[in-house]
């Protein structure tokens, strides 16, 4: 029974620690396009939704994919979440990449501050659900060790 109380916790860390890398990650990917300076115009090819939850919560997300021509010439398509609901399939949009990676191209407008304020604000959320895992850890240790040392008694 005193493993869950270490195994549970663990799993929430890796899960969190996870979340926190692909935060990070995307982050990286979206300053890199914006500060590249190339751009192309990219055509909406396809729009559509995904829905996740349960019947009581249900959360819908817009997708949308993207084709564009970087300035080799080369045929990219992409596709990218949460863009603004009102590009329709046809649509011509500008959409910012990096010659090293077109594929993480993005067709979010520059918002470099809100990105890193929602980036620094999602990385304490994670973190104080790291903390919060460790604290539990570390208390459920200390009270296991304390009932052992009243059963060690002669």
């Amino acid at each position: 029974m005193e493993f869950m109380f270490y195994a549970l916790p663990g799993i929430i860390v890796i899960g969190a620690l996870f979340a926190a890398t692909q935060v990070v990650r995307r982050s990286t990917e979206l300053s890199r396009a914006w500060n590249s300076g190339l751009t192309a115009e990219a055509r909406c090819l396809r729009t559509y939704t995904t829905t996740s939850g349960s019947d009581d919560s249900i959360s819908t997300t817009l997708h949308h994919v993207y084709e564009f021509l970087t300035r080799e010439g080369r045929s990219v398509r992409f596709e990218e979440e949460n863009g603004p609901a009102t590009t329709l399939e046809g649509d011509i949009v500008t959409v910012h990449y990096t010659a090293a990676r077109p594929e993480a191209a993005t067709a979010h407008a520059p918002r470099p501050f809100a990105m890193a304020a929602g980036t620094v604000v999602m990385l304490c959320f994670l973190g104080l659900i790291v903390a919060f895992c460790v604290f539990f850890m570390t208390t459920a240790h200390s009270m296991f060790a304390a009932d052992d040392m009243f059963t060690d008694m002669p």
